[in-house]
């Protein structure tokens, strides 16, 4: 148990293990070199608990900004000033500049922190929060950081468009950042959906009519679904447009025109990805037995979808309770075919072949049957 009594060497230990132990250090260790030392390069904001002589110590200071740039907090008054100093906190923790601001005008200073984090630049001076240079780091790190930025060059359009263009080119998602005429900006878009498709949400609503842009953000993103959404009316009843987001991800059908829902070489690319978008296919489709046949191999539940007519088709239903994929959805696939393939033996222990859970959904009089031969019970 480490406390005011412990010794200097059960302290150094203890230290060394957890640098805050030296909260319970007596005041005489405190204030020794060595311990604080030992404390700060384990955990920097240990500095708080060193005496005030050791936290206007250069070389205790520097190694807790080493290890935490906020420590930088506790340091005395007169380091503060030191350049030195502040440049490693705000090396290692960007809004260490919070705490000096005495140097919250040195472009170098403020330059390393921006590239570490954006935000810091909250704590620039007014003359750097209009300096190019700097807002340019601070927002290439960080997009939502041009908000601190002066207001002549939160007006200024090429250095905005610089911005944000690089931004996205590092993530695509710094789009929703940007202003509406930046989102209607062709090449800024183009390079955010080159970096993420998703990045195409955030676009203006004249580009998502852009057939190249969006099939570029669909070849860029497994959830095309999400694309096809956004992109305009007449793309989504484009047939490249939705062939390739289908075959990317096939619930995109869902935001295919009317037209294209009812496109069987459509239809087939997008069950053949994912079963339940049969789901979206037009009635005339899931009346198709190609069409549901595909889609209940890729995915047995696929079968609720199907016509009434099909969900009667023993081939069919067949397929879907003999779905390989997880054994309680093989199991479930029993529960949407016809009451009379229910109580067919044949399609109840194909279901059961692959999981017990089907008898939940076999007729009554199979579930009596495989009960009374289970207890051994004969009528």
């Amino acid at each position: 148990m480490i406390d005011e009594n412990s010794t200097r060497e059960e302290m150094l230990a203890a230290v060394k293990q957890n640098g805050n132990a030296l909260r319970y250090a007596s005041e005489e260790l405190r204030g020794d070199k060595d311990v604080v030392l030992a404390a700060v390069k384990k955990n920097g904001d240990a500095l708080y608990y060193a005496s005030e002589e050791l936290r206007g110590d250069r070389e205790v200071v520097i190694a807790a900004v080493r290890r935490n740039g906020l420590a930088l907090e506790y340091a005395s008054k007169g380091l503060l000033c030191d350049k030195e100093i502040v440049l490693e906190a705000v090396k290692e923790r960007g809004l260490a500049l919070q705490y000096a601001s005495y140097m919250r005008n040195h472009k170098d200073v403020v330059l390393a922190a921006v590239k570490k984090n954006g935000d810091a630049l909250y704590y620039a001076s007014e003359e750097l929060r209009g300096d190019r240079e700097v807002v340019m780091a601070a927002v290439v790190e960080n997009i939502g950081a041009l908000q601190y930025a002066s207001e002549e060059l939160r007006n200024d359009k090429e250095v905005v468009c610089v911005a944000v263009l690089e931004a996205v080119k590092q993530g695509g998602y710094a789009l929703e950042y940007a202003s509406h005429e930046l989102k209607n900006d062709r090449e800024v878009v183009a390079a955010a959906v080159q970096k993420t498709g998703w990045a195409l949400m955030f676009a203006s609503e004249a580009l998502s009519g852009d057939k190249d842009l969006v099939m570029e953000a669909v070849s860029k993103s497994d959830s095309a679904d999400s694309i096809l959404e956004v992109a305009s009316e007449a793309l989504q009843n484009d047939r490249d447009v939705v062939m390739e987001a289908v075959k990317r991800n096939g619930v995109a059908l869902r935001y295919a025109s009317k037209e294209l829902r009812n496109d069987k070489e459509v239809v087939l690319a997008a069950v053949k990805q994912d079963g339940l978008a049969l789901g979206y296919a037009s009635n005339e489709l899931r009346g198709d037995k190609e069409v549901v046949m595909e889609a209940v191999k890729q995915d047995g539940l696929a079968l609720e979808y199907a016509s009434n007519e099909l969900r009667g088709d023993k081939e069919v239903v067949m397929e879907a309770v003999g779905y390989n994929g997880n054994f309680l959805r093989s199991g479930r696939a029993l529960k949407y075919a016809s009451e009379e393939l229910r109580n067919d033996i044949d399609v109840v222990r194909a279901a059961l072949s692959k999981s017990w859970d089907a008898v939940n959904y076999a007729s009554r009089q199979i579930q009596r049957n495989i009960i009374q031969d289970w207890l051994g019970i004969k009528e």
